[in-house]
């Protein structure tokens, strides 16, 4: 939210659900279209999306909403809930059974991208493989070194939680280890006050196609 006109627009919608671009005027103060300007920066950059609403007859008229993005600007309790509840796991489960359910739940993630990708060489997993972290919320990338490959989490989604437990560590690593079935090390953690997690891939000798 960078300006106060921009985050009017951003909370009314928010409050409101859904609105038109007059009723964003009236709220916000400013000519509609102003408000226009606004609403097309803010589609362009993911926050706002809007849709045809017919009302009988006549012209129909485009009410603007908030992306998942844009929703995701504001505040909510959803780490206290998540807190709370791995809590309550956590006491009424053994840490085995606890990383068993991380490693579980890591597993059906993955699950749901390799089908595709299973078969392919190396050099065409690793991409599909930083895409597949980079949907669960990881800025990742990778580098070849020699027979190595060091895969770089440059932020993580689930670091504040992992501060109060971690256990949920395991779920990046777990994604790793079933999309590359390969042995490798974590060499870096954003937990320990590093400035990402990075991970060193050991490739077989011919693995990557030269």
């Amino acid at each position: 939210m960078t300006s106060p006109t921009r985050e009017t627009i951003l909370r009314s919608l928010r409050t409101q659900g859904h609105c038109t671009v007059k009723e964003l005027a009236d709220v916000v103060g400013i000519s509609p279209v102003s408000v226009r300007h606004h609403l097309t920066q803010l589609q362009a950059e993911g926050l706002v999306t809007t849709k045809e609403v017919r009302h009988g007859v006549g012209r129909p008229h485009h009410a603007f909403s908030l992306t998942d993005e844009g929703i995701e600007l504001f505040p909510t309790r959803y780490f206290q809930l998540t807190n709370r509840l791995l809590d309550e796991i956590k006491y009424e489960m053994s840490p085995e059974r606890v990383k068993s359910l991380f490693s579980r739940m890591a597993s059906t993630i993955a699950d749901d991208f390799i089908g595709s990708y299973e078969h392919l060489p190396m050099e065409e997993r690793l991409p599909k493989l930083m895409a597949m972290l980079s949907n669960e919320g990881f800025d990742a990338e990778y580098e070849l070194q020699g027979d190595q490959v060091i895969i770089r989490l440059l932020s993580c989604p689930y670091l504040q939680l992992v501060q109060h437990h971690p256990e949920v560590n395991f779920i990046d690593q777990e994604l790793i280890a079933k999309t590359l079935s390969l042995p490798f090390e974590r060499v870096n953690c954003l937990t320990d006050g590093d400035t990402h997690c990075s991970f060193v891939v050991h490739l077989p000798e011919g693995e990557l196609a030269e």
